[in-house]
């Protein structure tokens, strides 16, 4: 996987991101469906006692536990993944919204760790970190050779304890440091502004427990300036996804009641399931139904959903929703394409499996495994062009992502084409007598994907892309 350039998302709100999950933290795990393998767990044995026993140095029994469990893991797809007391507890600050460190929106270019936003009125936005800042050392540990969750980590830690980080401003052409004291940071997933008469913007940049109620608050703020909206569109660029429920109640937001959001197939009965756009298959057990407040207006606005390489998983569920039931127009870049539903299966009081239980289907039945959502009109993310989509990494270009036997050449071919691209853009930034401008802010008067969308809610000229096309599916169904 190229670390050249990460898409950037929620990441330091740690494990979730780029998940669609079900949370059932059960109190163990389910049995085998099938005896042990005695022989091998035998080996198993073995090993452990022979390390245990020859090893250089004393060994952690409990470490050693661990990591045999998160090998085993591991190996299994770049999603399901073995939660120890502490990435647990990340695991769940990041499905609640908030966590403690110093809340800045990140990604990685070019091995460093790039701010893409600091999150309003956090430390890291009042120490004046700016869109497009790199962090080249935090504390005193390089960046470079760091992969983004160590960086995140790093950068987490408890309240109130400081953090110094080295930034390289590019437009200023110089480095300092900025240290910056941790605490709680509430993140809020939902963004919303009324763009002018008559049409407005909804940005959703994580699935997370109360992203439902802010979405249905913030659609409710809209709705009392402009009683009479003409048009709607859905941001869901850069939402690497997180809760199903989340994603099938924005859904049923649009779609008339009942009609099929998502359907689910897997190896256990539980995970052959079909998700409509009804309050029971969305709200959760003692709580309210906030998308019933919502006016019924919104069922018939004229909608556009925006994404790009960065929309994944719950994102890609919302607009396979929209788009097969002809419900919106999707616009923007393919989409990561990461089809696959992990459930959280809680081993013992702080301990946890996220394991792939099974794949996700667009009402059509589509499968996006690898493969994304294509967008109904093909946009750059920018006037000029396309700037860095050619080293965007996708599913399919994750290693042991499902169905990954037959794309070994395949993923070489992305592989290689990443890595020209970069050079190409090296050797074009070489040549520039200014530095590159980082991607303007979403929401922004200058999101050129932004302004596209608003022409097709007008029925204006739309500027679509003369060089994207679709990536075609390296992932087959089963």
């Amino acid at each position: 996987m190229s670390s050249k350039l990460k898409v950037a998302g929620w990441v330091a709100l740690g494990a979730v991101a780029g998940a669609l999950t079900t949370m059932q933290l059960q109190a163990n795990a389910r049995s085998s469906l099938s005896p042990l393998p005695l022989d091998e767990m035998q080996q198993l044995a073995a090993v452990f006692g022979i390390v245990k026993s020859d090893y250089v140095e004393p060994v952690d029994e409990k470490k050693l536990i661990n990591d045999a469990i998160a090998g085993m893991v591991s190996g299994l797809d770049p999603h399901s993944q073995f939660f120890d007391k502490k990435s647990f507890r990340e695991f769940r600050e990041g499905t609640t919204g908030k966590f403690v460190g110093v809340g800045i929106e990140i990604g990685m270019e070019d091995g460093l760790v790039k701010v893409v936003s600091p999150i309003e009125g956090s430390p890291a936005f009042r120490a004046g970190l700016k869109s497009g800042d790199m962090i080249t050392r935090i504390d005193d540990t390089a960046v470079r050779g760091l992969s983004i969750d160590q960086a995140v980590k790093k950068m987490r830690g408890e309240p109130a304890t400081k953090v110094t980080l080295n930034i390289y401003r590019k437009a200023e052409n110089r480095t300092f440091p900025v240290t910056i004291v941790r605490e709680e940071i509430k993140v809020q997933s939902v963004r919303a502004k009324v763009i002018e008469p008559g049409y407005a913007w909804i940005r959703v940049s994580q699935f997370q427990d109360r992203t439902v109620d802010d979405f249905a608050r913030k659609l409710e703020e809209i709705y009392k300036q402009e009683p009479h909206l003409k048009g709607l569109v859905l941001d869901l660029r850069n939402d690497p996804g997180g809760l199903l429920d989340g994603a099938i109640a924005i859904s049923a937001a649009f779609l008339p009641k009942d009609v099929e959001v998502v359907s689910t197939k897997g190896q256990l009965a539980d995970q052959q399931a079909t998700y409509k756009a009804t309050p029971d298959d969305y709200r959760r057990r003692s709580s309210d139904d906030p998308i019933k407040r919502l006016p019924a207006a919104l069922k018939n606005v004229p909608l556009v959903v925006l994404v790009n390489e960065g929309s994944a998983s719950a994102s890609e569920i919302v607009a396979g929703a929209l788009q097969d039931h002809k419900r919106a127009t999707v616009m923007g870049a393919q989409t990561f394409g990461k089809g696959s539903v992990q459930t959280v299966r809680q081993l013992g009081p702080e301990t946890a499996l996220k394991i792939t239980t099974a794949r996700y289907y667009t009402p059509s039945g589509r499968s996006i495994q690898a493969k994304g959502i294509v967008p109904d009109v093909l946009l750059d993310e920018t006037a000029e062009g396309n700037v860095f989509a050619a080293l965007r990494t996708r599913e399919a270009d994750l290693e042991k992502h499902l169905n990954n036997g037959p794309e070994a050449e395949e993923n070489e071919a992305r592989a290689k084409a990443r890595e020209e691209a970069r050079q190409k853009l090296e050797a074009e930034m070489a040549k520039r007598a200014e530095p590159l401008k980082p991607l303007p802010e979403f929401g922004s008067a200058e999101d050129f994907p932004l302004v596209q969308a608003l022409n097709q809610l007008k029925g204006q000229p739309v500027i679509a892309s003369k060089t994207a096309v679709e990536r075609k599916a390296e992932a087959k169904t089963q």
